[in-house]
């Protein structure tokens, strides 16, 4: 066994290669082999890497922000370098098709480049009134200190964007840690931090167990908790910070709405509706629109659209250019996702038009589900109202706008919505009602590093990306001179 890259623990400035967490033995999706064995942290190396990340803080912190500005640059250019080596690391982690995982150095590279560019433009306020017993006010806007970061494994470099770009570029120090499912990309991660110069003890990388992360949410010296991933593991981690009143940004889990009308282009509709439902990392996204909506007047017309398409993404293995679909992350998962297949035919909750089993032939030791559709889903039943993360398309009908939205709300998840329309009246109207972090048109992409992401409900809270997503880690501090003395 030779593993992809050798993983390590990276606290300070060292790479360690054990820890009291023990070795996950990490399986390539696709083969079913055992590709490496992975270090995991327990609390003794998280808690060492939050006193680490504490102590360098001050420094950090007093880093002139031209400086930091110009190591995250560098830190972007490097990642943007490194593309095809992430490329290959992703879809060896994870089962990401290499055609999808080459384009994530360049979504990471945006990230940190947008992000570096707001570490020299954070300032305060001064109040122009005055008040009773004060001549002057103003405020700072300064960092938390030690924050902790939880990614999850679907879309880890990304997610590494999304997170650490805005904490380091605010002045914060960082504990990421990574899924174990997905540790190959954050290594490499890891390497380029240092060779971008940035001080020993600010971005600290560290894998580990369940153990790990309890103590990375409960150390009284992590400021704040910035949380990917699902609702139970959230219910846990508040759980843990209201002990200390401990703020976290959570971005969990979706079951996004997408809503068709008969004036779209159904061509380009069903397109979208079953690559990203489907198709993208296998279904296993957050923000996909896993519920698709159409008016009665085309409903059977986008099943059999949305069914073609799915039937023809090319699925098999991940470092062939050629595939748009890979495996999903592991056998587990697809255990998981076929038991909720199976559940949804046995009581009748729809109609299976499209796969709902197994790959076989060449595929059969890999964990790879078929692209799934099915139609005439109860939307007040499971299948339309909890997540599956998996290739499965639950398609329902509506009769007019105000159905469209009772049904698309009639959710606890809040996360995205979607809409196909040429009428621009309608969109805007439809963007309002909908309960949603975010409401995408005609195909507009959901996630992009100028604009705020996140959720409501199940979906969580605060916000990832744009000006929004950097103010989550800087918090005012009011400064008031008064006119004795």
């Amino acid at each position: 066994m030779t593993a992809p890259i050798d993983v390590r623990l990276h606290i300070g400035g060292s790479a360690r290669d054990s820890g009291s967490g023990g070795i996950f033995r990490h399986v390539n999706a696709h083969s079913g082999d055992v590709q490496a064995e992975i270090p995991l942290a327990g609390a003794s190396e998280m808690n060492a890497a939050i006193e680490v990340a504490a102590a360098a803080f001050p420094l950090w912190r007093r880093t002139r922000p031209t400086e930091r500005r110009d190591m995250l640059m560098r830190l972007a250019g490097l990642i943007l370098q490194r593309s095809d080596e992430f490329a290959r690391l992703i879809s060896l982690e994870n089962g990401t098709p290499i055609a999808i995982s080459s384009q994530h150095g360049a979504i990471a590279y945006e990230w940190f480049a947008y992000y570096a560019g707001w570490a020299d433009k954070l300032t305060g306020e001064v109040s122009a009134s005055f008040s009773h017993g004060r001549d002057f006010a103003y405020s700072l806007a300064e960092p938390f200190g030690v924050i902790g970061a939880i990614i999850p494994w679907n879309g880890p470099l990304h997610s590494i964007g999304m997170k650490a770009a805005p904490i380091l570029a605010a002045g914060n120090t960082l504990v990421l840690k990574p899924s174990e499912w997905s540790p190959f990309s954050a290594e490499l991660f890891a390497r380029c931090v240092r060779e971008a110069g940035i001080p020993d003890g600010v971005c600290n990388i560290v894998p580990g167990v369940v153990d790990a992360g309890q103590a990375l949410v409960a150390h009284p010296l992590v400021e704040k908790i910035s949380f990917t991933g699902g609702a139970p593991a959230a219910r846990a981690i508040l759980a843990a910070c209201a002990q200390s009143i401990k703020p976290a940004v959570l971005e969990l889990g979706g079951k996004s709405a997408n809503l068709v009308f008969p004036d779209a282009d159904l061509e380009a509709a069903a397109n979208h509706a079953a690559l990203w439902s489907v198709g993208l990392l296998s279904g296993q996204g957050c923000v996909f629109p896993t519920r698709l909506l159409a008016h009665a007047d085309i409903y059977e017309e986008m099943v059999e659209r949305v069914k073609a398409v799915a039937e023809t993404i090319p699925m098999g293995d991940p470092l062939d250019a050629n595939m748009v679909r890979g495996p999903v992350v592991n056998h587990q998962a697809a255990d998981r996702i076929l038991s909720i297949i199976a559940r949804a035919q046995s009581i009748g909750d729809g109609r299976l038009v499209a796969g709902g089993r197994r790959a076989d032939g060449d595929l059969a030791r890999g964990a790879y589900v078929q692209s799934t559709v099915i139609a005439d889903v109860d939307p007040a039943g499971d299948l339309a109202q909890n997540e599956v993360f998996g290739p499965v398309l639950a398609i329902s009908s509506f009769t007019d706008t105000d159905d469209a939205i009772r049904i698309a709300n009639a959710t606890q998840y809040g996360l995205g919505a979607y809409i196909h329309t040429r009428d621009l009246k309608r969109a805007h109207h439809l963007a309002e009602e909908l309960r949603a972090g975010g409401v995408f048109i005609n195909g507009a992409i959901p996630v992009e590093p100028d604009t705020p992401f996140g959720g409501l409900g199940l979906s969580g809270y605060g916000r990832e990306g744009g000006k929004a997503g950097i103010d989550e880690f800087i918090r005012p501090k009011t400064v008031a001179v008064g006119r004795s003395g």
